[in-house]
């Protein structure tokens, strides 16, 4: 008994541990260093190998690879997260209010906008630009917010709370352009099922039925007909988020919303999201694949993309915001702020590396576009941890 309650104690940290965005992106981190390892090691036979092994039911579609069921399946877990903090955020937090709204809102849409016009300017005429245009448009919530934690403890904590708003919106403008760019074939019927089941999940809430062995059928049945639809299934990550109640009723503790993301949290920060990074991180690091990727214009237009229409984009929403007298700087923050909290947006990471593997069909590309957005959010990340690191000196003198 005595061991027993030791182990739950055991997990209970290891869940709390997990919960922190210091460790979610360290993990992140070592997972996609990993990876890295891996693929360019003896290894590199195997992690290919692995990457097309396939399993699951062919019957109802889902015989999917290793690759798939990262991209496919785990990302869900991720997406539902993301789903459940914008369903917060719109009905209790900063996009609740439209005049704290309108400051991040600003800056996503110039976080999207500005990024994918940067790609289309430097890589015009390049094979590929019509679709690599959307690889730099989305923000890593996990990553960002774990550089800010790490580089930024002093400074105003409404600074985070920026942050969070931008890249919700920002990866809510991702999940649109996912299901709108890269859905290759389309089936109604399986989509009007998914569309019921998202329904009777929302109803079921609704009418404050509490009983998981309801939900979860449900969740997976939307999540399996969204997949044989043809839109891409981790967008019923993000309607099962936003079907959940977030609003506590009389005597309830908390609401369903906030105890679904408790339990999901940890998953995706420990597990998911590093699973699928060292899934899709695996790029050759070769002196030829390193030459191929330098003299190829438009992923270079990409790390451009992330690292300067990025920070242009976000400085640029939040400038319009403010001359136009719509929204105001945030209590005890500066443009200096800004600017540094701008450069971090360049982290683009998981939904862009996404957004790499749906865009291309060739291979030899998709390496290559994704070694621009591992270059292009390391960059990204450096130099906004030296800037923040900067501002929380002066912000704590």
């Amino acid at each position: 008994m005595a061991e027993r309650s030791r182990s739950a104690i055991a997990a209970a940290h290891v869940i709390r541990f997990l919960r922190t965005e210091q460790i979610g992106g360290l993990i992140l981190l070592g997972a996609t260093a990993l990876a890295l390892i891996v693929a360019n090691s003896g290894l590199r036979g195997w992690y290919a190998d692995l990457l097309h092994d396939a399993f699951g039911p062919a019957g109802v579609h889902l015989h999917l690879t290793v690759e798939q069921w990262a991209t496919d399946g785990l990302l869900t877990v991720f997406f539902l997260v993301v789903g459940l903090e914008l369903k917060h955020e719109i009905v209790l937090g900063e996009l609740a209010d439209p005049r704290q709204a309108i400051l991040p809102v600003f800056a996503a849409i110039g976080g999207m906008i500005v990024p994918a016009v940067v790609t289309l300017i430097l890589g015009a005429g390049g094979e590929g630009i019509d679709k690599a245009w959307a690889v730099p448009v989305a923000t890593d919530i996990a990553f960002a917010l774990a550089v800010l934690a790490i580089a930024a403890r002093d400074l105003p904590s409404n600074l985070r709370v920026f942050l969070l708003t931008l890249a919700i919106v920002d990866d809510l403008g991702a999940i649109i352009l996912i299901a709108v760019l890269f859905t290759a074939h389309f089936k109604l019927l399986p989509l009007l099922g998914a569309i019921a089941a998202i329904g009777v999940f929302a109803v079921l809430q609704h009418l404050r039925f509490r009983w998981w062995w309801l939900y979860l059928p449900l969740a997976l049945g939307a999540w399996a007909l969204l997949h044989a639809s043809g839109i891409h299934a981790t967008l019923a990550g993000v309607a099962v988020g936003l079907a959940m109640r977030v609003r506590p009723d009389e005597g309830e503790a908390e609401a369903p919303a906030e105890r679904l993301e408790h339990v999901v949290q940890p998953i995706s920060a420990g597990f998911c999201v590093p699973m699928f990074a060292f899934v899709a991180a695996g790029v050759s690091l070769s002196a030829s694949a390193l030459r191929s990727f330098a003299t190829d214009r438009v992923a270079l237009a990409v790390v451009a993309g992330l690292v300067v229409g990025k920070t242009l984009g976000v400085l640029g929403g939040c400038l319009v915001a403010v001359r136009t007298r719509l929204a105001r700087l945030p209590a005890g923050l500066t443009w200096r702020d800004l600017i540094a909290v701008s450069v971090l947006t360049g982290c683009g990471f998981t939904v862009s590396l996404l957004i790499a593997e749906l865009a291309f069909d060739d291979p030899a590309r998709t390496q290559r576009m994704k070694v621009a957005v591992l270059t292009g959010s390391l960059i990204a990340s450096v130099v906004a941890a030296l800037l923040l690191r900067r501002r929380s000196r002066v912000h704590a003198g």
